[in-house]
């Protein structure tokens, strides 16, 4: 039997101990021995020869190796449902089925075997320092979305092509739970709106939220950088609830949730294939009810510091929810006192709840069950929609009010009192 190496140097200083060229304990200091372990090798060595320093299993089967008809039933599960998966999130599905599975690490050399996995060489990276996580949950929330064709082909478009559809996620900084998740045609502010009011009244407001510079939720413009009034609809929806936002420079910034999306490319498009998810609806059902919190148990780890961090809605926050969850732009009143809002006249009336005048700047809210709500100093305003625009008249009032123009005070009114009253 042919020895390695390190198998001959072995034996050449048990051989050196046994003519006693050197003592029993330089030789076990050799090789990293007790003297006792030593001695058994000595006296091995005497009696079996050179193969005493051979492991007893060199150039047989191990003890724990697969039987040859398992591992050919496990490959072709392999190949029929799960060619496309790496080698781990085969593990575990494998796991999920039989009792009795090898490792991912065997997983790993069967599919490099067959053809189905290659290793990939490690790209030299750009050095980053790490920043460590935030310590409570709540405290910190990766934000962003992912264009993905989630359901591969069997979510068409009307000319036969597989829809990309975007996922939108959060995950908490601290724990790397996915705190919400939701399937939508775009990420558009409507979608985002919604995402975000589901969130703060189940979950909570977190403290603050990274997200990148995508035109939802930042002006990306070189005038708009000392301009601090230009803040998006989700931004200044986010500053009305005390949420802070913080902009990421670049993907590594806010790497936690892009590392997300890379796994869920991978892990959720095959669970959603296996469990013949098909539609978007059916998708989000899947997410909340079997994935997430499957997920959520296998990859969140503890916090440093126990306590939940998210604040609850205040009293003002529930009863202004839906208009701070709304599209808000400026318009002028014109001087018959209408408004004009996507091809639409707004009429305001003769009462209002606080005094308006020609040229004033009203705020349009419009909300996401597509209601329009027209605001002034913190006031909705009264108003009817208009077929077209009215025809001008000459003769127009000056003011809006809370009453009626031709209005005259009662006798007990504190001005009549001033007039009334003796010098």
């Amino acid at each position: 039997m042919s020895l390695t190496e390190t198998e001959q140097k072995k034996l050449d200083v048990i051989t050196a101990a046994i003519e006693k060229h050197i003592t029993n304990k330089q030789a076990a200091v050799l090789l990293k021995l007790t003297v006792r372990q030593l001695q058994r090798l000595k006296a091995a060595v005497k009696t079996s020869g050179t193969t005493a320093v051979v492991h007893k299993l060199k150039g047989k089967a191990s003890n724990h190796r697969i039987e040859p008809d398992i591992k050919s039933k496990l490959l072709e599960e392999i190949k029929g449902n799960y060619s496309d998966f790496k080698p781990g999130f085969a593990a575990e599905k494998l796991q999920e089925k039989y009792s009795i599975t090898p490792t991912s690490q065997t997983i790993r050399v069967w599919m490099n075997e067959v053809g189905l996995w290659k290793a990939r060489k490690q790209k030299t990276a750009v050095w980053r320092s790490w920043r460590p996580r935030k310590e409570y949950f709540g405290q910190l929330v990766q934000f962003d979305g992912s264009y993905h064709h989630w359901f591969e082909d069997r979510l068409i478009d009307t000319d036969g092509n597989p829809v990309e559809v975007c996922l939108l996620a959060a995950i908490d900084d601290a724990t790397g739970t996915i705190t919400k998740a939701s399937f939508g045609r775009n990420e558009s502010v409507v979608a985002i709106f919604l995402f975000w009011l589901d969130y703060v009244q189940i979950i909570g407001k977190p403290i603050a939220i990274y997200l990148d510079k995508y035109s939802t939720y930042k002006i990306n413009h070189k005038a708009a950088v000392d301009n601090f009034e230009l803040v998006t609809q989700f931004g200044r929806a986010m500053q009305t609830l005390s949420v802070e936002l913080i902009f990421a420079n670049s993907p590594q910034a806010k790497g936690r949730v892009e590392r997300l999306f890379k796994t869920l490319q991978d892990r959720l498009v095959k669970e959603l294939r296996l469990a013949n998810v098909n539609t978007i609806s059916d998708g989000n059902k899947f997410l909340e009810e079997v994935f997430l919190p499957k997920f959520n148990s296998r990859f969140s780890v503890a916090t440093a510091k126990e306590g939940d961090v998210h604040q609850a809605l205040t009293k003002a926050d529930r009863a202004n929810l839906k208009g701070i969850f709304s599209v808000h732009l400026p318009r002028h009143v014109n001087g018959d006192f209408t408004i004009r809002f996507k091809n639409n006249w707004y009429q305001l009336l003769e009462i209002q709840p606080t005094t308006i005048r020609a040229g004033s700047v009203v705020t349009v809210e419009e909300h996401l069950n597509k209601k329009i709500y027209l605001r002034f100093k913190g006031k909705y305003l009264n108003y009817v929609v208009l077929p077209r625009r009215p025809p001008k008249i000459k003769i127009q009032p000056l003011i809006l009010t809370g009453h009626k123009l031709n209005w005259k005070p009662p006798l007990n009114h504190p001005w009549r009192k001033r007039l009334l009253s003796p010098k």
